[in-house]
């Protein structure tokens, strides 16, 4: 039986480096990649570095709108993640692509465990880049929570 823990999304664009664990995120664990993420922009067609400024406001958070470095018109304009299911060997990541809110691409990714990869690629890179970052965090609050 599947079951549905957290609804994140994030930017399509953005490219998460590294976890922010400076105190400065009110509630890391209910951004939408499960933590605040440092990282680059690939809106233009390149990847560049992010200001900390558009990190906040709009990479990390998905439905950016507002961010000027969006192209238009976009295929979707926020991703988003949810773990379906776990067992020993693999982890369930369920995504949706949206654009303006509304679902325009969705389907399962599944991670093997003994491995450390993915049994199969998304066929845009972005989804994957994002679903590995979120699949991260979900790890780390995993492990945190069981040496609780």
């Amino acid at each position: 039986m599947a079951f549905f823990e957290g609804i994140d999304l994030a930017c399509p664009f953005f490219v998460p480096l590294e976890i922010v664990n400076d105190g400065s995120w009110p509630h890391p664990s209910r951004l939408p990649l499960g933590a605040g993420w440092t990282g680059n922009c690939c809106a233009s067609g390149r990847e560049v570095a992010a200001t900390d400024e558009h990190v906040r406001e709009f990479c990390n958070l998905g439905y950016a709108t507002a961010c000027p470095h969006l192209p238009q018109p976009c295929d979707w304009d926020a991703v988003r993640f949810s773990v379906a299911h776990v067992s020993r060997d693999q982890l369930i990541v369920i995504f949706v692509c949206e654009l303006l809110h509304a679902p325009v691409q969705h389907g399962k990714l599944t991670f093997d465990l003994v491995d450390e990869t993915w049994r199969e690629d998304h066929t845009d890179p972005r989804v994957s880049t994002l679903a590995t970052r979120y699949i991260q965090t979900y790890r780390r609050r995993q492990l945190a929570s069981s040496l609780s």
